[in-house]
């Protein structure tokens, strides 16, 4: 059984979140998706979620494409993570480019192009205008 990670934290999940999870899971037959805790997002990331880390796991796990479902809570979580899964394939957006090229040394990385048209960050400042 081929295994693929992705990380991310997946707040206010839109299309492109669903593309890349399935673009994901078509690499490999089964997905662990890796979700930012909501104290990894506010200490590390100094990002606040709208949703909970409970409701983001809950709206993830609903996902066909999904089938695991863990918990980010450190930056230096990865390696650990592909050797306790066995993972083969670690993928994520291509707005990370590079970032994650030390992990080759452990498994396959691969860049999914990321759906242009959409983002967290848009729908946030798309909303703020809308008050």
């Amino acid at each position: 059984m081929k295994k693929v990670i992705t990380y991310g934290t997946f707040d206010l999940l839109h299309y492109g979140h669903v593309n890349l999870l399935e673009r994901a899971k078509k690499l490999g037959d089964y997905l662990i998706v890796v979700l930012s805790s909501d104290e990894f997002n506010w200490n590390e990331k100094h990002k606040k979620c709208y949703f909970s880390y409970d409701e983001r796991k809950r709206l993830l796990e609903s996902i066909r494409y999904v089938d695991l479902v863990i918990p980010e809570t450190s930056w230096g979580q990865k390696v650990e993570d592909i050797k306790e899964f066995k993972v083969d394939t670690f993928v994520m957006g291509d707005d990370w480019k590079g970032k994650f090229d030390y992990l080759s040394e452990y498994c396959k990385v691969v860049y999914l192009p990321r759906t242009p048209e959409i983002s967290t960050t848009q729908i946030k400042h798309d909303l703020q205008g809308v008050k």
